[in-house]
């Protein structure tokens, strides 16, 4: 009996190390999946500005002829996005009454470390919004 007392203290002493190893094991995983959960959200949020931006843009095309005043009605509306990277489009079919259509594309730079491997440096988002003119 004193035997197999002896043997049970020595497999937990044997064991004493196993959790830290583990931990270590799956700690990057964890890391990597936190990261990659962080970089989805700031694209869902990229994507609702993208959107939001070309809106705006359809709004300002509505009542306005210039490209410009559309332009920054689309940044405005989209304030966390790069202008650079962002490229707005206006197309009219006519005068008063006809559509005009404004199109927003937007290539959005991966920002969280160590995420680009998984999604690559960018990704590219477009958004299209539609209204009436007032003008013409």
């Amino acid at each position: 009996m004193v035997a197999s007392a002896s043997k049970r203290m020595r497999r937990g002493a044997d064991e004493r190390g196993t959790a830290a190893v583990e931990f270590a094991l799956v700690l990057p995983l964890l890391l990597a999946l936190t990261l990659a959960l962080a970089q989805v959200g700031l694209l869902a949020r990229d994507r609702l500005l993208v959107e939001a931006a070309a809106r705006a843009g359809a709004r300002a095309a509505a009542v306005d002829p210039s490209l410009d005043a559309v332009t920054s009605a689309a940044l405005a509306a989209g304030p966390g996005l790069d202008a650079a990277a962002t490229q707005v489009g206006v197309v009219r079919t006519g005068g008063r009454g006809t559509p005009v259509t404004v199109t927003v594309d937007v290539d959005d730079a991966i920002r969280v470390p160590f995420i680009g491997w998984l999604l690559g440096s960018s990704v590219h988002f477009h958004a299209e919004a539609t209204d009436r003119q007032e003008f013409g």
